[in-house]
């Protein structure tokens, strides 16, 4: 029997919460066994659904810096009992949802939430959203009796529980008004945050992270949590973690990416490249004393985002990650709205007068592009 229903196969979630649940199993403080299913009925990604629930398990290599001192370290995941697709083991998903699990997780990224045509209809099909796949799974469980359980996405969405729960009603709404106030009273849309860089994958299934690692969680009434982990914090409010990550480490990622375009985008440029560029390291650091930290300041958290940056800088350095600016820069319009924009917004809001010229250069030549 699977307790943890994922959605998503990425490296992510593999050296994260797989990761996570696995270690918890070992000393007794899991809920069980997880099932990962893929959802995008992607053939390429076949083999890797396939290794990730081979005996034994897969590896993951944490590489860094922790406590001062260098670490390499392998660890086996060994939480996923099986690995389905929705594209053939639908029924068997279905039976799942309706009869074992307590949360449901995913990391389908972005795309897996964009809504399709196919969303509108009374029953599945493979061309839905994650959200509309998960109404139909839910569906099927209010059927079956209704026994409550938590959803828990990990996508990096600003208030994710609550975006997937209005996508969630929205749809349910049709289908039956019964189920969908079942699901605005039974279902657990957690809001939660997760970090970690994860690198790049192992083939055909792991991954290469770093030691730190966070999956920070929003209390609510009902949660149910997979394990209990080190790395697992259940917090009242996510907002301040939120703007650390998103506008410190998020925001210099794309701060570097932004550079990086501009001077050419050479091939195979790495994070650890430019923290031991001198000019480049010193820029950031200039950045994020004149332009990040007083908006900080004015929020009334000023020495936390002092201490963050710092950490930040250390995990950018870190001297064992093959960390691609080119994978960073994938959506970098979006991410620097996201992570800039919004970072400017939010700052005049909270009546921050000094100048942001590196910024706002940034934000308005990608909106010229």
């Amino acid at each position: 029997m699977s307790i943890v229903l994922q959605f998503g196969t990425s490296r992510f979630l593999q050296a994260h919460a797989d990761l996570f649940i696995s270690e918890a199993m070992a000393e007794g403080r899991a809920l069980g066994s997880v099932t990962v299913v893929q959802s995008s009925g992607d053939p390429a990604r076949r083999k890797r659904l396939e290794a990730l629930a081979a005996p034994g398990g897969y590896p993951v290599l944490v590489k860094g810096i922790e406590n001062g001192a260098p670490v390499e370290r392998e660890v086996r995941v060994t939480a996923i009992a099986r690995a389905l697709t929705t594209e053939t083991d639908w029924p068997e998903i279905v039976r799942i949802a309706a009869e074992e699990a307590q949360v449901i997780l995913s990391n389908t990224g972005d795309a897996g939430w964009k809504p399709q045509a196919d969303d509108a209809l009374p029953y599945f099909s493979q061309a839905m959203s994650y959200p509309a796949k998960l109404t139909q799974l839910l569906f099927a469980r209010f059927q079956a009796g209704g026994q409550k359980l938590t959803v828990m996405p990990a996508e990096l969405i600003a208030r994710n529980g609550e975006t997937l729960r209005a996508r969630v009603l929205e749809l349910s709404a049709p289908l039956s008004a019964d189920f969908a106030a079942w699901v605005g009273e039974s279902v657990v849309f957690a809001n939660s945050l997760v970090d970690r860089i994860v690198s790049e994958p192992l083939e055909p299934a792991g991954a290469v992270a770093e030691p730190y690692a966070l999956w920070a969680i929003e209390d609510a009434p009902n949660l149910t949590l997979p394990c209990t982990h080190s790395a697992i914090q259940v917090v009242a409010d996510l907002g301040r973690i939120e703007k650390l990550k998103l506008h410190i480490l998020n925001l210099g990622h794309t701060y570097l990416v932004a550079r990086w375009l501009a001077r050419g985008g050479e091939r195979d440029r790495l994070v650890r490249d430019e923290i031991a560029d001198a000019a480049i390291s010193a820029d950031l650091a200039d950045l994020y004393e004149k332009e990040v930290l007083p908006t900080f300041l004015a929020a009334g958290y000023g020495d936390e985002a002092k201490d963050y940056v710092a950490t930040t800088v250390e995990r950018f350095a870190n001297p064992f990650l093959v960390h691609r600016l080119s994978d960073i820069a994938q959506n970098h319009g979006e991410k620097t709205q996201r992570r800039i924009g919004a970072f400017i917004d939010w700052g005049r809001a909270l009546g921050v007068t000094g100048d942001q010229p590196r910024l706002n250069r940034i934000v308005e030549e990608e909106a010229r592009t």
